[in-house]
């Protein structure tokens, strides 16, 4: 099963609706209208209905943490599609989910060999094969299918990261690679944006990325259910930038494996429903592997086997902070920091 979040009019104005895809049938399904069809179809009121398919697909993050039944509940909604569809190139998409926590890994020994040798020139520290490091990132800045993506002003090498988003549906904490996997609810196409300019500005500061990273992430189009999608070694990803293709890439020469990944990440701290792992940059999955950063006004797709294509146009325009700081003083002298 396909599930995303679009943006469609309400009562209350404009609403998140949890939707099914089903881009063979080039359709959407409203879960929320599907499942209280189906419910007063089999002689629930119109009020009992619509209160209970309100509280199941009301927020994707919440429907996740119910367990089996949320699936089987959007199986049964199903019942009712005919009379809840509506075409998918005609819907406005969202960030396919807010996570509770998004955490970016780095796992691909491909992208890791360009990126240091041809970009940094130098090698990565060794702790980068002692263990599956990963930063946090914000949640405030999520950006879904067809979604316009800021040019932050302060930036000329804005670039895109083709990655695969673990999106967690059961919580866990001190897990292992034997059984990591099974707290996966499916995956979905994470776009880790980044100004690497910006970005090599930060790294010194040795708290990790911020403006960098956080001005921007790509989530989407939907999340494909494990049971659809039960392995992602061996998929296929490729690159277009206004129309043209500059990487093809594969899920293939892990570092760090997915089980591996997660299982690190629930170590004494712990995962939970909706949380959002990405897998690291794939090999060419970045401009900056290339040499190419994004333009304004730029359309960029980002394709995944089994999963989809994720498209976003890049701001025509460059966006400015309304206060940047000045440097302060240096209170040491040259050489002893």
């Amino acid at each position: 099963m396909k599930l995303g979040r679009i943006v469609a009019d309400g009562l209350d104005g404009r609403e998140i609706r949890v939707v099914v895809a089903q881009p063979e049938q080039a359709r959407v399904i409203d879960l929320k209208k599907a499942y209280a069809l189906v419910l007063q179809r089999g002689g629930a009121s119109v009020d009992g209905a619509r209160h209970l398919a309100h509280a199941t697909f009301r927020d994707l993050t919440q429907g996740i943490s119910a367990g089996d039944f949320f699936l089987e509940a959007a199986q049964h909604a199903l019942e009712a599609a005919d009379d809840a569809a509506a075409p998918i190139d005609e819907v406005c998409w969202t960030a396919a989910i807010k996570p509770p926590v998004i955490r970016d890994s780095l796992t691909f020994n491909g992208h890791i060999k360009n990126f240091f040798g041809k970009v940094m020139k130098s090698i990565p520290s060794r702790e980068v094969y002692e263990r599956p490091g990963y930063f946090k990132g914000t949640t405030s800045t999520i950006y879904g299918h067809d979604e316009v993506i800021p040019y932050p002003s302060f930036t000329e090498k804005l670039d895109y990261e083709l990655e695969i988003g673990y999106i967690i549906g059961k919580p866990g904490r001190n897990l292992t690679p034997e059984n990591a996997w099974d707290h996966v609810f499916g995956v979905t196409i994470f776009n880790d944006w980044s100004l690497r300019d910006v970005q090599k500005l930060e790294s010194p500061i040795g708290m990790g990325a911020q403006h960098s990273k956080d001005f921007a992430y790509g989530i989407g189009p939907w999340i494909v259910t494990r049971d659809e999608l039960p392995s992602v070694l061996g998929l296929t990803g490729q690159v277009r930038v206004n129309g043209e293709v500059w990487s093809n890439t594969k899920v293939e020469d892990f570092i760090w494996t997915p089980e591996e990944t997660i299982a690190y990440a629930s170590e004494l701290n712990g995962i939970q429903p909706g949380d959002l792992i990405g897998s690291g940059t794939m090999a060419f999955g970045a401009g900056v592997e290339l040499g190419k950063f994004l333009q304004p006004g730029d359309v960029l797709e980002l394709d995944l086997e089994g999963v989809g294509t994720l498209r976003n146009r890049i701001s025509t325009e460059k966006e400015s902070p309304a206060w940047w700081p000045t440097p302060q003083p240096f209170p040491f002298e040259e050489g002893t920091a």
